[in-house]
């Protein structure tokens, strides 16, 4: 099987569909063949059905009777085999091609930079289920095509032998079908395009509901969130009934122009016969044919529509695959352990924010204000584009600019206070690679002891999407399990301890003193807690550091920082 590499870059939805059909040349090749032998086998059947009738008539011989039954097995069995392992070939390269697809398409959404495209998750889900399914199917269309046309070809020839006028009404016939339906694929191809882009946008109402279920119902929005999805659904329900509409039509049309043909075939015949130019056994096998032939026209007026629905699924697929890169992330890597410096930034919140955290501490930054918390935890996770503020961040004296993105992920790890908990276990949600060597030391910093102890699977209990069997708590310490288990060399953390009570606060916060010992760590939070636990305390107010001292001296010091954080 010829092969495309998977690092070759469409430009276009056509460009998708000629990759598609590139690395699928050999099975395509074998299942023509198979499906072409299948197609032929079927059209000879009613060839064959002529021609015993005619020698029959003829001969009376049984010798020439038990030879045409034998013909007819091997005819038989010639359709049922090609049918079985053409089939296979095909929908095995169909699923692969489709799985492919999927994976590059969910390889664009997860990438840490995110893509220049206006689409939400949910969108992007849509197209990497349903848009790659439709696409893959490309690789059925072509050889099916193929095999449908080599049928009609055979007919068209066994006709015309019988007589010249059956086999031009074969031709013309199915030139004029496919002309009037490849008109009305068109519009199918519009309508689906339509179709998929309500659908898509019904499925990202949806995550984006999911995602603020608990607010909504925190402040009674949940209703004027549901008739907010009901009238995005309601659209895409409507989109749907027009499609399926415009494909009843394009069905109806199909099977009646069809009907038409063979109908035309068999009156054709029947005079022919009638006036004495064809005989008795070519009139049955044109009676035959006129009934055969149905299939493999029905297989081929159906091609355009799935040819128009595969162009538009591609299309969609390329409109997350050719966007460019928010930014485009460097070459190097930084080197092991390093400090971490924030050098001039200027973005949200942040005014010229300057500080350095050497190699091996531990630093916490008090910030006044939730707004440049965030944003400082944005900026150092590169959810935030280098070129988009000023100044400069620096991981072991290396601008964050000039290094790949996922090398700055290998290195430094950002927790935010939001993290999401998936659908799996305890295990799979703090070590999902299954490589982390320190499990057992992060469930116990993060004091997800007694969540472990309470099950009797222990870290294998199953965990609900989103953690919706743990408490608020629960997933906030499990989020920082991941984050210690995953043993970084810089790691910052953001609010890892608002959903604690103040005694396991104080338990955790000494924990991560201790378990990250020698290992750069920065913590934002206003958890006094924390604040004493480090090394030393960075005051960030009004987007610059104000102050810097321990927790301690900072108490004893300062009135505001003071206000700031007693509870």
């Amino acid at each position: 099987m010829m092969t495309t590499p998977d690092t070759q870059r469409p430009r276009s939805g056509a460009d998708i569909l000629r990759i598609a059909l590139r690395r699928n040349v050999g099975a395509m090749a074998w299942g023509t063949v198979l499906m072409g032998l299948y197609q032929a086998g079927e059209t000879a059947f009613p060839i064959a059905l002529g021609l015993i009738v005619e020698h029959t008539m003829q001969d009376r011989a049984p010798g020439a009777l038990v030879l045409s039954i034998a013909a007819l097995a091997v005819i038989i069995t010639t359709v049922s085999l090609s049918w079985r392992f053409g089939m296979r070939i095909l929908q095995k390269a169909n699923t692969t091609e489709a799985h492919r697809w999927r994976v590059r398409v969910a390889d664009c959404g997860l990438q840490p930079v995110a893509r220049d495209v206006d689409l939400k998750s949910g969108e992007v889900l849509t197209i990497a289920t349903e848009d790659a399914d439709q696409t893959a199917d490309i690789i059925e269309v072509v050889p099916l095509l193929i095999s449908s046309l080599v049928a009609v070809l055979v007919a068209a020839v066994a006709l015309g032998l019988a007589d010249l006028r059956l086999g031009l009404l074969v031709i013309v016939g199915t030139v004029a079908i496919l002309s009037i339906l490849s008109v009305m694929s068109r519009r199918i191809g519009s309508s689906t395009r339509e179709q998929q882009a309500r659908v898509a946008r019904a499925g990202a109402k949806v995550a984006d509901l999911i995602t603020g279920l608990r607010p909504l119902h925190g402040f009674g929005g949940n209703h004027a969130a549901f008739r907010s999805y009901r009238t995005v659904s309601t659209e895409a329900k409507h989109q749907a009934v027009t499609v399926a509409g415009v494909n009843g039509a394009y069905a109806g049309t199909a099977m009646a122009l069809n009907a038409a043909l063979a109908v035309a075939v068999t009156l054709t015949a029947g005079w022919l016969a009638f006036d004495g130019r064809i005989t008795i056994g070519e009139l049955v096998m044109a009676v035959g044919l006129a009934q055969f032939i149905m299939e493999p026209l029905k297989m081929f007026s159906d091609m355009p529509k799935y040819v128009m629905m595969a162009r538009a699924s591609a299309e969609r697929m390329a409109l997350v695959l050719t966007a460019p890169p928010v930014s485009v992330p460097g070459p190097r890597r930084p080197a092991p352990g390093g400090d971490l410096e924030i050098d001039g930034v200027r973005h949200g919140a942040l005014r010229a924010l300057k500080f350095h955290v050497p190699a091996g501490q531990f630093v916490a930054v008090a910030a006044y204000r939730p707004r440049a918390a965030a944003d400082l935890a944005a900026v150092l996770a590169v959810r935030v584009p280098p070129h988009v503020y000023e100044g400069a961040v620096r991981v072991s004296g290396q601008e964050i600019g000039e290094l790949s993105v996922e090398a700055v992920r290998e290195h430094m790890l950002v927790n935010p206070y939001d993290a999401e908990v998936f659908a799996g276990t305890l295990r799979t949600n703090i070590d999902p690679s299954g490589r982390s060597r320190s499990v057992a030391e992060a469930v116990e910093a993060s004091m997800l002891t007694d969540v472990v102890a309470l099950h009797r699977e222990g870290l294998d209990y199953a965990v609900r999407d989103r953690g919706a069997n743990l408490s608020g708590g629960q997933r906030q310490r499990l989020s920082l399990a991941r984050a210690l288990a995953a043993d970084s060399d810089v790691l910052v953390l953001h609010d890892p301890t608002t959903a604690v009570d103040a005694v396991t606060e104080q338990l955790i916060a000494r924990n991560i003193a201790r378990l990250r010992r020698g290992r750069t760590t920065v913590v934002i939070t206003s958890s006094p807690a924390l604040l004493d636990a480090a090394d030393r305390v960075l005051v960030l107010d009004d987007g610059v550091i104000t102050a810097e001292d321990t927790h301690r001296n900072l108490l004893a010091t300062d009135r505001d920082y003071c206000r700031a954080v007693a509870r």
